[in-house]
């Protein structure tokens, strides 16, 4: 059955519009929606989910992203083709750099980008407030459709990209910021794992931002209402709270900077 996933910052209303335009050009698709709760504007949020979300999902599947404070302007609307060619998947969105990551993560080397160009694949009357039902959605139901994306315009390679922002080393320190905040309050960073585990084994106590706390393996070997750091199932540094929102404790947010050292 035909898959196509939704990512956006809609919130309710908006979404149900989009989802009529695809099943009236595919009503055989099968439509998941990823989130419809990330932040208004969130470009690196949005990317953060289907960068989390696009690995697990079958090839062929479509992702439609629209997080787009540029809509009705200059920007461009972009088709990606990213994988291997029997692996492959593919993203619509706006040329803000929100589908970039996810791309990437599915073959760094392994990706055609688009401009959607072709008026035909789109609704006619198209609103300049609302690419999401007037051009994204068809198009993403097209691809669908098995129609080759060649079709939806020139191939470019000047698009926007984007990246998860910085992390580093500075001795005995490490530096990053948070990426994403969950519905549970856990502050995922940009720090990798892999980073941190060069650097401190589990069960090393660490100080983030002048707190201290455990760093554990996972949510259920802190106390109840105890902040602890772990690895979490995205592949990121994380803070939390067991049973408890770290969010709320720490009160960090996204982009928020962290600074960490090991004390032990």
């Amino acid at each position: 059955m035909p898959l196509i996933t939704l990512t956006t910052d809609f919130g309710d209303l908006y979404p149900a519009a989009m989802k009529a335009v695809i099943f009236g050009l595919v009503p055989q698709a099968q439509i998941v929606d990823i989130s419809h709760s990330i932040p208004q504007a969130g470009v690196r949020e949005g990317a953060f989910a289907l960068y989390s979300t696009a690995p697990y999902f079958p090839p062929k599947t479509v992702h439609v992203a629209v997080i787009d404070p540029g809509v009705g302007t200059s920007r461009r609307a972009l088709a990606i083709k990213a994988g291997a060619s029997e692996k492959a998947q593919f993203f619509v969105g706006p040329d803000n750099g929100l589908l970039l990551p996810a791309a990437r993560r599915l073959g760094a080397s392994q990706i055609e980008v688009y401009e959607i160009k072709n008026r035909t694949l789109m609704l006619a009357g198209i609103s300049r407030t609302f690419h999401g039902r007037y051009l994204f959605a068809p198009v993403g139901a097209r691809l669908l459709s098995g129609v080759p994306i060649e079709k939806v315009g020139p191939e470019i390679s000047d698009f926007k990209d984007l990246d998860f922002g910085n992390f580093g080393i500075d001795g005995d320190f490490l530096f990053g910021e948070v990426l994403f905040v969950d519905s549970f309050g856990n502050l995922i960073t940009n720090i990798p794992g892999e980073v941190v585990l060069e650097l401190w084994a589990f069960g090393t106590e660490l100080e983030i931002n002048g707190r201290k706390l455990p760093f554990i393996q996972t949510y259920g070997l802190a106390e109840a209402g105890k902040p602890l750091a772990l690895i979490g199932s995205h592949g990121f540094l994380e803070f939390a709270v067991n049973q408890g929102n770290a969010a709320r404790i720490f009160k960090f947010k996204n982009g928020t900077q962290v600074e960490l050292k090991g004390l032990k």
